[in-house]
């Protein structure tokens, strides 16, 4: 058995290899009558981090895709990847859709409860199933995260082409070393384990060539096509190729204390913060180490860390360019809507809080010297104090509902130039990026899946934005949140936010996110009604969306994994 897995997985490298070269002979593709779609998802990218945001990466494609599109600077997702990737399939609450916790951290209390299972539950449609019941191809290419089970995976809802990823994280090179000690390392094709990567394999890259061979492989079939390209870059282990990482080579040396002012300058500079904004005081981190405390083999070795960051973004703006160029040489790009985001914020979790790798064991199997750090056989974090530099300028990272743990930047580029180009303040949410494809698609949401009733989303469609029809997105509903204790509501301009102890009171505290994006005014004892009003709106959508109140199960959680005291 495990030899016929090799050959098929070789067998499947090759016909990639030999069909995915944009310069061989081309045939006229033709336009289908329903625009494709391309949804590309990069994982614990900060929200400043793309050049389009006032970062200094070099990002030019996808700076070029926000020029010539919509750059959207009020779009949230959840504090985590499988809950964030759960709404994106669905159109739905994480809760609904059946990660209102993480595969990874359930706990005996919430083990039973449907909201909290750790997969893509079966009472919702996913969005490749509903497509394809309107004539669209459906393809995936990377992360999945919803499922690690062979009935869970991508293949078995909806995609009809994968090459997938099932677990949050590993090895970017074909060692497929895991995350953790107590973590998986599994990888389909259609369905199918494919038990050995090619040598030269950098996730990445090979996720990039996969979904460019599914669209080759059926584009004259004038059928439309959904392209899911889900990129596990930049989550650590942070690593990327020797040449990309020298490009950064001494860039980061002034430390992240200084970066983060610098990335407040860009988005000041890009109009994405007011002067008022870039002038206020940055919210402390209790987890952020200043960078002037640090010895200097530290200093080195984190500065190195952020090289390799930098160049895993850059990578992914190359692969995005691989991709566009092909589009455009095939006659697609015109009549394919393209949205890129990130599935969080930054992420500040050391590789000690990863299942298994508490105690070290684990961890010192890998060689972190400095001259290694980035490349095969090393296992490098990003940390708290670049994290907190690339969520600039808002409060926490990845993990967190403050507004640097739930804030993403998305480019959308639209059919055409009808729709108003720029910066766009509309409040959108992740589980409205599905009614918005089906919207374009013409396709109702179903009532039911193979007999079995599904929810209807909650997302909103912002189809009128993305073709001129409208300037700004008005919300119908707000938008609640539920994850590890970490609660929030968002309605307008207002939102209400709980943290755990010690990165906040334990209690609801209230913000006008218009006035100050950064969390650092409550105005609970200025606006007591108005901090009541949405308490009451969230307790609404707990109960509608069966968030179950676990409040103290998770008392020490973040304190324990992130190292720091009350």
């Amino acid at each position: 058995m495990k030899t016929k897995i090799q050959i098929f997985s070789i067998l499947f490298v090759f016909l990639v290899a030999c069909n995915n070269n944009p310069n061989s002979e081309q045939k006229e593709t033709p336009v289908s009558k329903f625009p494709n779609f391309i949804v590309i998802v990069a994982d614990d990218l900060g929200y400043s981090d793309l050049g389009a945001f006032g970062g200094e990466i070099n990002t030019p494609v996808l700076n070029a895709l926000a020029k010539e599109g919509i750059q959207f600077t009020n779009f949230h997702v959840l504090p985590t990847c499988s809950p964030t990737r759960s709404s994106l399939m669905s159109g739905n609450d994480n809760h609904v859709a059946g990660l209102g916790v993480m595969s990874e951290t359930i706990y005996p209390a919430i083990k039973d409860l449907p909201g909290y299972a750790g997969h893509l539950s079966k009472q919702v449609a996913t969005l490749p199933e509903v497509l394809a019941t309107g004539g669209y191809n459906t393809y995936m290419s990377g992360k999945w995260h919803l499922g690690e089970t062979d009935d869970q995976s991508p293949f078995a809802r909806g995609f009809q082409e994968t090459f997938s990823f099932a677990e949050g994280a590993a090895s970017h090179w074909s060692d497929m070393r895991a995350l953790g000690a107590e973590t998986s390392v599994t990888y389909r094709r259609n369905g199918m384990p494919v038990a050995t990567l090619p040598e030269d394999f950098y996730s990445t890259k090979n996720y990039t060539d996969s979904i460019i061979h599914f669209i080759d492989k059926n584009k004259t079939d004038e059928k439309p096509f959904l392209a899911y390209l889900s990129f596990t870059a930049p989550h650590d282990p942070l690593h990327a190729p020797a040449e990309y990482i020298a490009k950064y080579k001494g860039r980061y040396d002034q430390g992240w204390d200084e970066l983060r002012n610098e990335r407040v300058k860009g988005l000041l500079e890009k109009g994405i913060i007011s002067e008022d904004v870039a002038q206020e005081e940055l919210s402390q981190n209790v987890m952020v180490q200043p960078w002037a405390t640090l010895d200097e083999q530290s200093k080195k070795e984190k500065t190195r860390d952020m090289e390799v960051y930098a160049a895993m973004v850059d990578y992914i703006d190359a692969s995005v360019g691989r991709l566009t160029d092909y589009l455009k040489a095939n006659n697609l790009y015109d009549n394919t809507i393209i949205l890129f985001f990130s599935d969080n914020g930054a992420n500040g979790a050391p590789a000690t809080a990863y299942p298994g790798n508490a105690d070290g064991q684990y961890l010192s199997t890998f060689n972190n010297e400095l001259e290694n750090r980035g490349l095969p056989n090393s296992f490098i974090d990003m940390g708290a104090g670049w994290a907190q530099a690339s969520s600039a300028n808002f409060r926490l990272f990845k993990s967190f509902t403050s507004e640097g743990g739930i804030k993403s930047p998305l480019i959308v580029k639209p059919l055409s130039k009808s729709a108003k180009q720029g910066l766009n303040t509309s409040l959108l949410h992740v589980s409205d990026i599905m009614p918005t494809l089906l919207d374009y698609a013409g396709i109702a949401y179903p009532k039911e899946v193979n007999g079995t009733p599904v929810k209807t989303p909650i997302g909103e469609s912002f189809k009128t934005v993305l073709n001129g029809g409208e300037t700004h997105k008005q919300r119908n509903k707000g938008i609640g949140y539920e994850l590890f204790e970490m609660k929030a509501y968002i309605e307008g301009d207002w939102k209400i936010l709980r943290l755990v102890a010690p990165f906040g009171n334990g209690d609801w505290q209230l913000y006008n996110l218009a006035e100050d994006p950064s969390e650092l005014n409550d105005l609970s004892a200025t606006n007591p009604e108005k901090r009541m009003e949405l308490i009451d709106a969230y307790q609404a959508y707990a109960k509608e969306n069966e968030v179950f109140d676990h409040q103290g199960l998770f008392d020490g959680f973040f304190k324990q994994a992130y190292g720091v005291d009350e």
